[in-house]
């Protein structure tokens, strides 16, 4: 990649029918409001895209129609995290192959007993960065309940030749990312952060250069970004405080639900539905996500009106 990708670059909901059939319209709709919202790239399959309720052919499929409806529109960041490295290998050729533009992992894990040693995620993603020519950016994530510490993260970036991004989303992250920047130099591409851009301020004081937030509202986080590393570091900080209501709402109350009852409000999507046995928020949180973001007047909640 000539030029590394830089800003916000969201992860996209997967959108169910209200019987829990993946809406394929609902997902081109979706694809069509992010590009709408000025994003810098669109990130799908993630967790925030209820990537661990979906079967392997609705992935498949996921990963064909997004790809072919964005068109190069934007770049597309295909998660591919799995614990059989084989399995992410193949699924690694496979977004290559219909034109993904960079991929993400989290380490392998399933559960706490079973998380493999170091040097097997080392081979994990080695194995992944052999299978493709395109950027990896490693996902650090609590969820996994791997340790991914500073040291091991540089010795990655310096000796798999893809592996150049990095989404940072641990306790302390801001720290962390800048001990990565400091230790890692040219070999760190692209710094990151997560967590619906709720420790942005901090993170882009250590040097991230982007935000993976969900798709809520990019329009209006992506200028945090942009003003603060064009020097205008009050603007950024005024954006983020205006921001931070509706951001706190959705990492602390809704997580993954909130784009999508939003989208639904707002006429992108047909239906706020999530798999069993994730629940749908109440009527009370729901209530103050809607308001906090009619108060901000989201894309989203007007793009399908």
């Amino acid at each position: 990649m000539k030029n590394p990708i830089t800003g916000i670059l969201p992860v996209a909901p997967t959108p169910f029918l209200e019987n829990g059939v993946v809406d394929e319209d609902g997902m081109r709709r979706v694809l069509d409001c992010m590009i709408d919202q000025g994003v810098d790239a669109i990130c799908i399959l993630a967790n925030y895209s209820e990537q661990f309720v979906l079967s392997d052919d609705e992935r498949a499929t996921l990963t064909k129609i997004s790809l072919e409806h964005v068109a190069g529109r934007v770049p597309v960041i295909v998660t591919i995290s799995h614990f059989s490295t084989q399995v992410v290998v193949d699924r690694a050729r496979e977004a290559q192959a219909l034109g993904a533009s960079m991929l993400m992992m989290m380490p392998p894990y399933h559960g706490v007993g079973l998380v493999p040693a170091p040097e097997q995620i080392f081979e994990h993603f080695a194995a992944a960065s052999d299978a493709v020519s395109i950027p990896i950016m490693v996902q650090d994530a609590p969820l996994s309940g791997v340790t991914l510490p500073v040291p091991f993260l540089v010795r990655m970036a310096r000796e798999i030749e893809n592996v150049s991004y990095f989404k940072m989303e641990t306790p302390f992250a801001a720290d962390k990312l800048a001990a990565l920047i400091a230790e890692g130099g040219d070999d760190i591409i692209g710094p990151c952060d997560g967590e619906e851009a709720v420790t942005l301020l901090a993170d882009l004081d250590a040097g991230c250069t982007g935000t993976m937030t969900s798709a809520l509202q990019p329009e209006l986080i992506r200028p945090i970004v942009t003003e603060y590393h064009a020097g205008n570091k009050d603007v950024a900080l005024a954006q983020w405080t205006r921001c931070l209501p509706l951001i706190n709402h959705e990492n602390r109350q809704c997580g993954l639900r909130a784009t999508k009852t939003v989208m639904m409000a707002g006429g992108v999507i047909k239906s706020d539905h999530v798999r069993h046995p994730l629940k749908p928020m109440t009527e009370r949180t729901k209530e103050r996500l809607l308001q906090l973001a009619g108060d901000l007047d989201v894309l989203a909640l007007r793009w399908g009106k």
